[in-house]
């Protein structure tokens, strides 16, 4: 299926000189939401996963959804102070600033094997982030998926130590 007439540009936004990439109308086609949900899981052919982790907080759409059909646990990542137990962190770069990222500090099992999902790849900051919270707690990064990657911003560089695979590249 060809997503990208699912994906609206919003320009100037969240700040100006940014094109943000609305995934809501994806989200509003049931047909569109779930073959879009499909493929992500398609990137996980027999890989053994045994968590999900979801990147604040568009991340939280398809990530409990593949965790539930791979039969893996659902970890949230989110902006600092948003997590109520014992928290790691880490900082991060983004297209538009920066900032910190936490998880829980129980969230991840020495050889887990993780999947991290976010709805964008951008400058790769986010998702290098993710990947050392992971790494933090003795995890191993197998795959991180996403719906667009933004290849302008060379985000993939950030991450090339890992294995990626993407529903739609700008």
């Amino acid at each position: 299926m060809d997503f990208a007439p699912y994906i609206r540009d919003i320009e100037d936004f969240p700040k100006p000189g940014v094109v943000f990439k609305d995934i809501t109308p994806l989200l509003k086609d049931p047909k569109a939401f779930q073959k879009a949900g499909d493929a992500l899981l398609g990137f996980t052919h027999n890989m053994q996963i045994d968590k999900v982790v979801g990147v604040d907080s568009r991340g939280f759409i398809f990530a409990p959804m593949l965790a539930e059909k791979l039969g893996a646990g659902f970890i949230t990542v989110r902006k600092s102070g948003k997590l109520p137990y014992s928290t790691i962190s880490e900082s991060y770069d983004l297209e538009y600033g920066t900032g910190i990222l936490e998880m829980h500090s129980d969230a991840i099992e020495k050889g887990d094997r993780v999947l991290v999902h976010d709805d964008v790849l951008a400058t790769g900051g986010t998702a290098q982030a993710v990947c050392k919270l992971v790494e933090k707690l003795g995890g191993e990064v197998v795959q991180c998926n996403f719906l667009i990657e933004l290849t302008f911003l060379n985000g993939a560089e950030k991450i090339r130590r890992y294995p990626k695979e993407v529903l739609l590249k700008y």
